[in-house]
């Protein structure tokens, strides 16, 4: 590959991954349009990046590209909600089960530090930062598992997912419950329960995709 073809695949990436954080984040709500030439011109590349940009956002889920429309984001139903975060829970209680029974001094170092990160956000209501670290917990889990196939498979869906975890926290006692859970699986952690790690963070799961699919139904009326 070309030194040119590298710096353009490195800018839709650079790109891809402040689209997706948007969208995800829901500044770029479902059915708005990803317009080639004023992104080029806000993120200050060429167009050619932000082509392959859109590309990879397509892959991930996020957005469809037609021939008269360019590229819109994606609607994100109740029912792929439902959907996804039920293949989320089994894939990340497996993670849990499997660290729990794994885990090491400095890998749960690591884990209380993102933890004691995130129940200071939560208290100061610092919902984007909160998203941030709590989506650096759920990937940890999943990376330090150690089961390569595992991690693809999350990561394949994970994107997907987490959109409807930014709508889980703006429900004040969904956030709060959520908290809870992670305070559980902390300890379960710290104990090398691997039950309770996989049952904890499968109702977590299972509780996030409940509540995002009633905030969908609700907006959808």
């Amino acid at each position: 590959m070309s030194d040119t073809s590298l710096d353009i695949q490195a800018s839709a990436e650079r790109v891809a991954d402040c689209l997706r954080d948007r969208i995800v984040k829901g500044e770029c709500p479902p059915g708005a349009r990803l317009v080639e030439r004023r992104l080029s011109a806000e993120l200050k590349v060429s167009r050619t990046p932000i082509r392959e940009a859109l590309k990879l956002l397509r892959a991930d889920g996020l957005v469809e590209i037609s021939l008269h429309r360019g590229a819109q984001v994606l609607a994100y139903t109740a029912e792929e909600a439902e959907n996804l975060f039920d293949l989320i829970a089994a894939i990340e209680s497996l993670a849990a089960e499997r660290l729990a029974g794994r885990i090491g001094a400095e890998v749960l170092a690591r884990l209380e530090t993102l933890h004691e990160r995130m129940l200071k956000q939560y208290a100061a209501r610092e919902a984007s930062a909160y998203f941030d670290t709590n989506t650096e917990i759920h990937d940890s889990i999943v990376r330090e598992a150690g089961n390569p196939v595992l991690i693809d498979s999350h990561r394949r869906v994970a994107v997907r997912a987490r959109r409807g975890r930014v709508m889980a926290i703006f429900d004040a006692e969904r956030w709060r419950q959520s908290v809870e859970e992670h305070e559980g699986v902390m300890a379960a952690f710290r104990a090398r329960d691997t039950a309770a790690a996989a049952r904890i963070w499968r109702q977590h799961l299972r509780h996030s995709g409940e509540s995002v699919a009633e905030t969908l139904r609700r907006q959808r009326g």
